[in-house]
This record gives structure tokens, sequence and C-alpha cells, in this order.
């Protein structure tokens, strides 16, 4: 680990123990009635599912952003994001989210389909650039037809549940989710790691790094099952959370040497950190209803990318 990760990673066992005890009511354990049930089993899963949450969408981001060689891209670009929320809508519109493995299942089905076309459209060379257009076309298909689902939507229940779904929450979560997502996110992030040092050849160009001896075309499966894993497990539990994946390896980046392979594992720590903290916050607002989880990094993620784009004109970036 280097000292990016020993300082999130620390900031992060700092920030646990201070969001188990956040909430509309702060919970004081030696006062509370029923304190031990509550943290068990609420706050405990809530603030697991935040963690493994923010550290795929930030260890996805960064191997994201060290691929394309792009400051600016983020995991929603595989469209692997997009399919995962396209398969849990299929299961809202069914009435298959009485089930409760269903509606994750579906999603997890949604990722796997999105991931099987990207490689079927990009996969056999191995490009960056034919690799980003596929990716955005699978977006785009799965936006449209995610679209398309709301406005034909069996009835105004349903277009409801779908819609508060795809804002993306963690409210209601429990072991269940964290069961289900805690392999798959750590399997995801393993991937993504192992494909550090290619990442890095790659910064140096896609012909120097095939000189080089990298297998590009093994790097680009990596980086498909490890942001599938990653991106498809936090969608099925969580809905749509963006602009983690974006903004977290711009935090990390000034703290170490900048080489992809050093971003992956303190941007998963980095990521699992502001997931923790801007769910503690929406907890902690006093509004009528819990805001959404999705909508508040939304909120700071448009003005932070906003600020990066001016770094770029100005060429810091």
């Amino acid at each position: 680990m280097n000292r990016a990760a020993w300082i999130f990673a620390g900031l992060l066992a700092l920030a646990l123990p201070l969001s188990l005890l956040a909430g509309r009511v702060w919970l004081d354990p030696s006062a509370t009635p029923n304190a031990a049930l509550i943290l068990s089993e609420l706050r405990l899963p809530r603030a697991l599912l935040a963690i493994i949450v923010g550290a795929g969408l930030g260890a996805s981001g960064a191997a994201m952003q060290g691929y394309l060689r792009n400051p600016l891209a983020d995991p929603g670009l595989f469209g692997i994001a997009p399919g995962a929320a396209l398969g849990a809508v299929a299961a809202l519109w069914f009435g298959y989210a009485v089930s409760p493995w269903l509606l994750p299942a579906f999603a997890l089905i949604g990722a796997g389909g999105a991931m099987a076309l990207l490689a079927a459209i990009a996969g056999r060379t191995g490009g960056i650039a034919l690799f980003t257009l596929a990716g955005l076309m699978v977006a785009s298909l799965a936006g449209a037809l995610t679209a398309l689902a709301i406005s034909m939507a069996p009835n105004a229940f349903a277009m409801s549940e779908i819609v508060l779904w795809l804002n993306g929450a963690l409210t209601d979560r429990s072991w269940r989710e964290v069961t289900l997502a805690a392999p798959l996110v750590a399997l995801g992030v393993l991937l993504l790691w192992r494909s550090g040092r290619s990442l890095d050849a790659l910064t140096l160009g896609e012909l120097v790094a095939r000189s080089l001896g990298v297998d590009t075309r093994k790097l680009l499966w990596l980086l498909i099952a490890g942001i599938g894993l990653t991106v498809g497990a936090s969608v099925a539990v969580a809905g749509i959370i963006g602009f983690v994946g974006l903004i977290v390896p711009h935090l990390v980046r000034p703290l170490t040497d900048r080489r992809p392979s050093q971003l992956i594992v303190p941007s998963a720590l980095a990521g699992a950190l502001l997931v923790l903290l801007a769910d503690s916050a929406v907890r902690v607002l006093p509004f009528v209803t819990e805001l959404r989880l999705g909508i508040a990094l939304s909120l700071l993620g448009a003005p932070f990318f906003l600020w990066l784009l001016l770094r770029m004109r100005r060429g810091l970036v």
C-alpha cells in the first residue's frame, strides 16, 4: 500500500464509527433503546454497503481513466451501469421486485448483457477508440430502453418505484445486499488491480505498450470483467450512483506518482470514504424525506466536473 492508500484507509477507519452513530436521530449506544439492534441490523449493513459500493466505483473510475488516458472518463462510459439499470427496471416493470433476490439478479443480468455486447462489438480489436464508441452506443441503447420502460410503465406505482430506484440510495438495505455485493466487488477490484502494470505501460501509447509485451486484448477483458463486476454489483444493490468514479481519482492522484497502478487501491478506499460520508450526510440533513444518495452525489459531482473542464481549458489537468 502506498501513502495515499494509508491516508484514505485511516480516514475511512475514523469515518466508519461516526457513520454508525449519524442519522436523523443520533445514536447513543448507552442511552438509546435497542441501540445494539439498530446498529447491527440497520446502521452497520448500510455503512458496509456504502463502503463496498464506493470502493467498486472508485476503483473502476481509476482504471477507466488509466485505460482511456482521459481524466474525464467515468465507468458509465462503458454502458455497464446503464445496462444494469435496465435490468433492474425490467424487474420493477414486470413486478418481480417483490422477490428480494430477483431485482439484483436482473441488474446483474443487465450488466452481463452490456459486457457481452461491448465485448462482441469491440473485444476482437481491442482498440481504445472503438471500445469507447461501443461503450457510448451500449449506454445510449440502455438509456433509451429504460426511458421507454418508464414511459410505458404498467401503473403509476411501478413508474414511481422505477424513478426512485434509478436515483440511487442505500435506504432500507440489509445484510442480504452486503452478502450479494461484497464478493462481486472484491473480485472486480482484484481484476482491476491486476491490470495496473499494463495500464502503466499504456500511458506510453498503445504501440509502445504492445512492444513492452502488454497483451492489449487480455487487458481489455480484465477491464470489462473488473468494471462489469464492480459497477454491475453496485447498481444491483444501490441503483445509479454517479460521479464517484470521476471524482475520486482526481482526489487521489496528487498523493501518488500518478501511475494508474498506484491509483486503483487508493481510489477504492477514497471512493468508499466518499460514499460513506455522503450517505451519512443525507441521513443527517433535516429534510422531510431522506435525500436520495444518487441525487446528492450528482449535486456534488456536476460542479466538480465543471471545475475539471475549466482546469482542462487552462491546461492544468
